[in-house]
């Protein structure tokens, strides 16, 4: 997923907490099932900042971890503004949307029965505007929201919420071990990150035993197609088996947005490797609900190639 269809992601820079003002927005959303549009959205608000004015190029090349964060802070720092206009409504101000596909936690209960989140730490990375910890928070859950980009999270502050915002390295949490029962990130980190096993040990310490950790990431067969949502986009055009970044640059070299592909092997691989044991490895399908395109996905390609896959890990 190369157009970047994730409710935020994480890099490294120094660590510095927000409190929001108590109080949630509403939400509505075109492409959400009927009973779901009746209240107002924030989330199109004016916003100020202009989008970029050049136009990157595209390759295939190697990016480090120091690279891979620099980077990718300052692409969502820049876009954060146009990504919350064009994703705002269907993401929501206070939903717990999994992926583009529309897979929303109040079915899908991968953190589990909203009923027992009651009085749960939990941790999401990656929160973008921290629409998920809104909705956990409404659930009675005590969340944290973590983000590389300072940019997000002021959109985090402009929309409320009661809980605290932390802008920080996923790869370097600011947290004592054992401090959280449930850790989330749905598009944030993991696909943007060099040394995904750092990300995972990392959230396992941060994590009480028997704690679990639900990732979303695009799925990685998606990788052997052209990140298009028409026809174009059903034909292998690439080896799944290549792992080299994915790479936008500017005209001195220097990459401005990384995006880091493992197979499906290499991501069971790291789930172990790194202390969780995989309890689940879900491939939304494409609903008849939504007719949203965002970015490569759309209800064509949804129904014939998974685009998004859901980890659910459990620390040993």
């Amino acid at each position: 997923m190369r157009e970047g269809a994730h409710p935020g992601h994480n890099a490294a820079i120094p660590a510095q907490e927000t409190s929001c003002e108590a109080g949630q927005a509403g939400k509505t959303s075109s492409a959400t099932r009927p009973g779901r549009d009746e209240r107002k959205s924030t989330t199109r608000e004016q916003i100020i900042q202009e989008p970029d004015a050049f136009e990157p190029e595209a390759t295939r090349r190697d990016a480090d971890v120091t690279e891979s964060s620099r980077a990718n802070r300052g692409w969502w720092d820049r876009n954060a503004d146009e990504y919350q206009v064009e994703h705002g409504t269907f993401l929501g101000d206070d939903r717990f949307v999994w992926c583009p596909e529309g897979l929303d936690e109040v079915e899908a209960e991968l953190l589990g029965p909203a009923e027992e989140l009651k009085g749960k730490e939990v941790l999401e990375i990656g929160a973008g505007a921290a629409q998920c910890s809104r909705w956990l928070a409404a659930q009675g859950a005590r969340p944290v929201a973590l983000d590389l980009s300072h940019r997000q999270l002021q959109h985090a502050l402009r929309i409320g919420g009661s809980f605290p915002l932390v802008c920080a390295d996923a790869g370097a949490l600011p947290f004592a071990d054992a401090s959280f029962d449930l850790a989330c990130s749905a598009y944030g980190a993991l696909p943007f990150v060099a040394d995904p096993r750092l990300v995972l040990c990392e959230l396992r310490r941060v994590l009480r035993p028997g704690g679990r950790f639900v990732f979303s990431v695009t799925h990685p067969i998606r990788w052997a197609f052209p990140d298009e949502p028409g026809p174009e986009g059903l034909s292998v055009s690439a080896s799944y088996f290549d792992r080299t970044p994915y790479v936008e640059q500017g005209e001195d070299g220097n990459a401005v947005y990384v995006e880091h592909h493992r197979t499906l092997g290499d991501r069971v691989r790291d789930i172990v490797a790194s202390g969780f044991r995989l309890v689940d490895l879900v491939e939304p399908e494409w609903p008849s609900w939504n007719t949203s395109e965002w970015g490569g996905w759309s209800p064509l390609r949804g129904n014939l190639i998974p685009g998004t896959a859901v980890f659910v890990c459990e620390r040993d």
